[in-house]
This record gives C-alpha cells, structure tokens and sequence, in this order.
C-alpha cells in the first residue's frame, strides 16, 4: 500500500503526530511576538499618541447660535486651491465662546431687521494653513485663477499679503462672513470644472451667493476687496458699511484688505496657533 504524503514528501501519520507540537509552538511564537509589539516604543508612542482636540474655551457656533447661516468653503471644492482643505472634516463653524457670543449679539440685531450672518470660514487649523503655503508655492497651479485672482500673478501671492504662514483664523477669534437678506435664497452648488467668473464682476455674473452685494464675491484677491476701496460705491458701500459696524458694535475689528474678515477683541489666545481638526469630536471629545 501506499503511504500517502503531506505534498512536501513527509509522511502523512508522522506529521499529523506531530500537529500538536507544531500548534503549541506557533502560538508561542505569536505570543512572544504580540509581547515585543506591546512593549516596542514605536508602538507605544503610536498607541500614546493623543488625538487633537480643542481647549475647552472653544465652541460649535451651532451650540450658541444654531440661526446664523453657515456656508462652510474650506470643505468643499469651491475656493481659490480647487479642492477641499487639510483639517476641514465637517462643515462646521467653531471659535471662542468670546466671539460666538459676540456674534450671537450681532445676530440678533440683525434678526429684528429682517437680515442674518453668514459664515464662510472660523477657526482654521494650522495644517489649513499650511496647505495654502503648499499650493501658494506651486505655480503651475492655477485652476481657480480666473474666479479668485484673475489680476494677480500668483508669485506674488505671499509678497502682496494674500498668503502667509500663519493666520489669525487659527487663534479662534476670527472670522469670514457676511450678510444674507431674510428668507436666505438657496445658494447653487459649485460644480468642479465649470467656467469660471472674476470675483469682481457684477452681482449679476459672477458665482451667485445669497448675500447682500458686497461689491466682490468671498476670498477675492483683489485690491476691490478692500472694505474702503474708493471705486465701491452706493449700495455696495452701504452694505460694506453695515456690516462693518453691526459688528464693530459688539467688539470686532475688521482687516481692511478683506471686507468679510473680523476678529474678536481681546482675543482669549492673541499668540497660540492651534492645530485640531474642524470636527465635532474637536469640540465634544465624542
């Protein structure tokens, strides 16, 4: 007869007496590796490693004032890079209590004269930032120049201001936002690909948003963007002015360069940069 073989030439019988053996020793030898594992240092500073999270002074503006309009761009494909932002996980506004309940007083002046905030962008993590710095120094990319900077070669991006290596935005204080006229129109999704218009061209033509007319849409860098550029006048002006005041009443102070950015003062960190992700878990450790 026979003797039938594992494949490999080895008896059959005398391998299979020897199975038990060979079990006990693989599991050991698996122990023995899951316990070099545990106590390797890599691995336990991988394990150790927290995971960002907000102080606790920070808040979801939603927990604060679920009725100002959030527009979150930083999520989505629509801004001046073309895709979304390191950081930005959900689309949610997050900043100091200060300045949330700055705004939360600031929206309830508007609320009784028919308006409402919009916000585009709060809190910006450093990461953010740093993916801006990245795609400022890319030069062949140029995707969204003809909606964002249409006038401005981008080599000049960090030496114009338009782009730095840190931004107030990442202190929690500061803000991008405007005015929407109450009922809040729908505003059309952006659709990657499709053609693109200057960010100062009329109300009319460029990339529609359910905001008062500022004279230039969000993020354009442009000197038009200026909160006090002569050339913008009447109802572009006023609305400039209307926001910049309803504000200032509750303490913000603009940036002159960008009609849309605000920062509380006194901001709570006037000299921390913070780096936790824009996420609910962020500001509720769930």
């Amino acid at each position: 007869m026979t003797q039938r073989t594992d494949g490999r030439g080895t008896p059959f019988r005398r391998w299979a007496s020897r199975t038990p053996r060979l079990l006990r020793g693989a599991v050991a030898a698996a122990a023995s590796l899951l316990v070099i594992t545990a106590l390797s240092p890599t691995a336990q500073a991988v394990q150790a490693a927290p995971r960002p999270k907000a102080p606790r002074e920070f808040v979801a503006l939603r927990t604060v004032d679920p009725s100002i309009i959030q527009e979150m761009r930083y999520i989505t494909p629509h801004d001046f890079v073309g895709e979304p932002i390191d950081g930005y996980r959900q689309p949610l506004c997050i900043l100091t209590r200060p300045a949330a309940e700055a705004l939360h007083r600031a929206q309830l002046t508007l609320l009784r004269r028919g308006y409402s905030l919009k916000v585009y962008d709060c809190y910006r993590p450093q990461r953010a930032v740093d993916h801006f710095v990245r795609w400022a120094k890319d030069l062949d990319d140029e995707r969204m120049k003809a909606e964002f900077y249409p006038r401005v070669d981008k080599s000049r991006l960090f030496t114009d201001g338009y782009i730095a290596e840190k931004s107030g935005h990442s202190r929690g204080s500061t803000m991008d936002l405007t005015i929407v006229k109450l009922p809040a129109l729908p505003t059309r999704p952006y659709h990657p690909g499709q053609r693109l218009v200057p960010c100062y061209a009329p109300k009319g033509q460029r990339f529609p948003d359910n905001s008062l007319d500022m004279g230039t849409g969000f993020d354009c860098f442009d000197t038009l963007a200026h909160t006090d550029d002569p050339r913008v006048q009447g109802v572009q002006r006023a609305n400039r002015q209307f926001l910049k005041s309803t504000l200032a009443a509750q303490g913000f102070v603009n940036l002159p360069e960008e009609w849309w950015h605000f920062t509380y003062q006194p901001e709570p960190f006037p000299s921390t940069y913070f780096d936790f992700p824009v996420s609910w878990r962020s500001v509720t450790g769930l």
